[in-house]
């Protein structure tokens, strides 16, 4: 419990001294943590005995790490004024229209490089690999740079309280399910993948998420209570399940 602690205070505070260090800094701090789930993922998924396995792992890395490339280029816009000028606003929307653009056609291209990158690895089963690539680029690399875009779409300033909060959903999930689930857990939620997890523990955490999301609305105006509490339900529920995947 004591370790349990001191990892979750140092990194706490590594996200919050990320997220509210401005747009430039959340940016690098989220590209830092994709790329370092990239890599484990990448270690998960690949077969320990197969040929580069190191250049494989590279390769998911930035395969996964595609979509903040683009999406980069919105951190010009997000250093406004207070004037919200009409020719700003265009100029931010389709700063955001285009990274969606260009991240598609990043991912198009990277398809058919790694397709021929495989060839010449000579993998025992190179459309796996392939697939393992994209499965880390859809499951870690976009989701991420998503939070971060929450943090700017629909304004021409940097939201910090958005990502802080959706990341406070998610900590409220975990943190309260761990303890309902370790005082009141009886019921196993899916012993197969998870052997400590209940129901019980699910439902606190969902429950302590829902509330997060309330006591938000009261001190982060950037949604109004039903968004707060439409987030809250979804961190619950896809906090869970992506423990679970």
């Amino acid at each position: 419990m004591r370790q349990r602690i001191i990892t979750a205070i140092f990194f706490g505070a590594a996200m919050i001294a990320g997220v509210y260090g401005g747009s430039l800094c959340c940016f690098c701090l989220f590209f830092l943590i994709a790329a370092g789930c990239l890599w484990e993922f990448m270690g998960l998924l690949l077969p320990a005995g197969e040929s580069f396995i190191k250049a494989r792992r590279i390769i998911g890395v930035v395969t996964g790490l595609i979509p903040f490339l683009p999406f980069r280029y919105i951190l010009s816009y997000d250093a406004c004024g207070h004037t919200m000028e009409a020719e700003r606003i265009a100029g931010y929307w389709y700063a955001h229209e285009e990274a969606l653009v260009v991240t598609v056609a990043l991912v198009i291209f990277a398809s058919l490089l790694l397709t021929i990158v495989e060839l010449f690895l000579a993998g025992k089963s190179p459309f796996a690999y392939i697939g393992y690539y994209l499965a880390g680029l859809f499951y870690i690399g976009l989701p991420i740079v998503l939070l971060f875009s929450i943090a700017t779409v629909g304004s021409s300033y940097y939201h910090p309280n958005r990502v802080f909060g959706l990341l406070l959903l998610v900590w409220s999930n975990d943190t309260v399910a761990y303890f309902v689930g370790s005082k009141f857990g009886r019921t196993k939620l899916f012993e197969r993948i998870s052997p400590k997890k209940t129901w019980e523990g699910t439902i606190g955490g969902g429950i302590g998420a829902v509330l997060m999301a309330w006591g938000l609305s009261l001190v982060f105006p950037d949604f109004s209570t039903p968004q707060w509490l439409a987030l809250g339900v979804v961190a619950a529920v896809f906090g869970t399940l992506g423990d679970l995947v």
